[in-house]
């Protein structure tokens, strides 16, 4: 009786053995958020006023890469979620763009439109999204791989190309449709028409309904936003059928003239509906919960909105993530109790950064402009004529990149490069303009430092442009109000990069990091392979 009464506790201490180290070989759950239009700076700027469990979880308990960098051109929001996952750049992915012109079709196509799917809820218009653009595999397919697919991934965001990226070719993706305000995929991910149940009861909650009833009045006294300029101004752009870009934004009596349900979109209850939607994943696919290591991608698309109309400086941006902060620590606190502590492991960090607002810039005394598309485009058509004769020389210019006509070069016997150096040349006249670079000298050169190399990680020799331009610093395509990013300069680049939670330690460190490094590193933490077309490195720094 004793042999087998020892027997039995010999072996059920075993048991104890294997499940703690099936425990502790991957977190349960990993967590990763992407800030649409984060500056690393912002942890400095409103972090006198930041809690002590939303953002300063990674700086205060996690590790925190301080010289985070984005190693390409453009910045943009579909490449920089790709990249993130991929854990290499457009020049390897294929995401070079938000949207870019394809000379075969004549037209520009969207970074994850995919024509042959169709909407699962939401609307037709919105249905039409994969991830099949992107060309290599994320993290989170290597996760799914490494797991024979029984780890779950879920991607979530206001924008398509924020959940589809990241939740790769193999993960479930969701987005919020801003015609009728519920939660969509589509059949790329679901061959039914049917939407999980769980979405299907947090969609019955009309929760949209709920936000757009509220007023978007400061978090606290308006007189206490030392780090902002003056809230009425004429540097941010005012919603529709309000005189002036300042608080209160009552947002009832806006909605019918500023995008219906797409309004949430440009207020923090975007934020708040992202967040809802990610408690509803965890509780309806029981993420980090079924004795596997499951992802959860979370982008939060609000903040990208919202500084684009407002700008950097402006109370609007400072409120917003002053609201981000009190609701990631809510979030936090809920994954301690559900997961545990511990537990789990999160990184934060943006698709890119944002410029200051041009004409703001300008009224300081730093130089700076707006650089007109539209003008660009006229002028290199006359040049193209004058100097080749009759003919649809130059077919578009987007994303400061010209693609001209080969096909007609090579009727006309004109020699191509020639060609791409007579326009990069003129090109340099506009007013602007710094740079101007060929795509014969990106695809025969190879560059290290600065903007010329950037500009060559996001070069993609079968998409990309003919004519490559980089603008001169604080100069932008866009209007007189507002904001955008895209360049290679600090203010687009400069993004945070931290680790909090399972097998990371506390510190910070001022190394050059590489947005592309994220994914290799999440792979040496999760024992999976790195996604194929990986050319970052592992963060020694996170991992020692």
């Amino acid at each position: 009786m004793r042999k087998l009464l020892a027997l039995g506790i010999f072996l059920f201490a075993v048991q104890l053995v294997a499940l703690a180290q099936s425990q502790t070989e991957r977190p349960k759950l990993v967590v990763g958020i992407i800030v649409d239009q984060m500056r690393q700076e912002y942890f400095y700027r409103f972090g006198e006023r930041f809690g002590e469990g939303g953002f300063k979880r990674f700086t205060d308990q996690g590790y925190m890469m301080t010289n985070g960098h984005y190693n390409y051109i453009p910045t943009y929001t579909g490449p920089g979620h790709a990249s993130v996952y991929t854990g290499t750049t457009p020049a390897t992915h294929g995401i070079i763009a938000n949207n870019w012109y394809v000379k075969q079709l004549g037209r520009a196509i969207y970074c994850a439109e995919d024509s042959t799917v169709t909407n699962v809820a939401g609307t037709a218009g919105n249905g039409q999204i994969s991830p099949r653009n992107m060309l290599a595999t994320t993290i989170t397919d290597e996760l799914r791989f490494a797991t024979s697919k029984r780890s779950k991934v879920v991607g979530i965001a206001i924008k398509d190309r924020g959940a589809s990226l990241p939740a790769g070719h193999t993960g479930d993706a969701y987005w919020y449709d801003d015609v009728n305000g519920e939660f969509m995929t589509s059949t790329y991910y679901y061959d039914s028409l049917t939407l999980p149940k769980w979405v299907s009861a947090f969609n019955s909650k009309k929760l949209p309904d709920t936000y757009l009833k509220q007023t978007w009045n400061t978090l606290f006294p308006i007189n206490t936003y030392k780090n902002s300029i003056a809230d009425n101004n004429d540097f941010e752009g005012p919603f529709i059928g309000k005189l002036t870009p300042t608080f209160p934004y009552n947002l009832d009596s806006l909605k019918a003239d500023n995008g219906g349900y797409g309004l949430v979109s440009s207020t923090p209850y975007g934020n708040t509906l992202t967040f809802d939607f990610a408690y509803a994943a965890i509780e309806g696919e029981k993420l980090g919960q079924r004795g596997e290591t499951d992802f959860l991608a979370v982008s939060f698309s609000s903040p990208d909105y919202i500084g684009h109309r407002f700008g950097p400086p402006s109370i609007e941006v400072e409120d917003t993530y002053l609201r981000l902060d009190r609701e990631l620590a809510k979030f936090f606190d809920y994954l301690d109790k559900t997961i545990g502590k511990g537990q789990y492991v999160a990184f934060i960090t943006a698709d890119h950064g944002v410029a200051e607002v041009p004409a703001y810039m300008v009224s300081e005394n730093v130089p700076g402009g707006n650089f007109n598309s539209g003008m660009v485009m006229n002028q290199l058509r006359g040049f193209a004529l004058a100097k080749y004769g009759e003919g649809n020389w130059v077919l578009n210019f987007s994303n400061e990149q010209v693609f001209l006509n080969r096909d007609l070069a090579r009727e006309k016997n004109i020699d191509f490069v020639q060609m791409q150096r007579d326009v990069a040349e003129f090109s340099l006249r506009f007013k602007g303009v710094k740079e101007a670079y060929t795509s014969f000298d990106l695809r025969t050169q190879e560059f290290t430092k600065h903007q010329k190399s950037l500009l060559q990680m996001g070069y993609n020799h079968k998409a990309s442009g003919d004519v490559l331009l980089v603008l001169e610093p604080a100069w932008l395509a866009g209007g007189q109000r507002g904001t955008t990013h895209g360049s290679g300069y600090s203010y687009d680049t400069h993004v945070p990069v931290a680790f909090y939670g399972w097998g990371i330690k506390q510190g910070k460190s001022a190394a050059y990091t590489s947005i592309t490094d994220i994914a290799p590193t999440l792979s040496i933490l999760l024992k999976t392979r790195m996604p194929n077309g990986t050319t970052g490195q592992p963060i020694k720094e996170i991992l020692d």
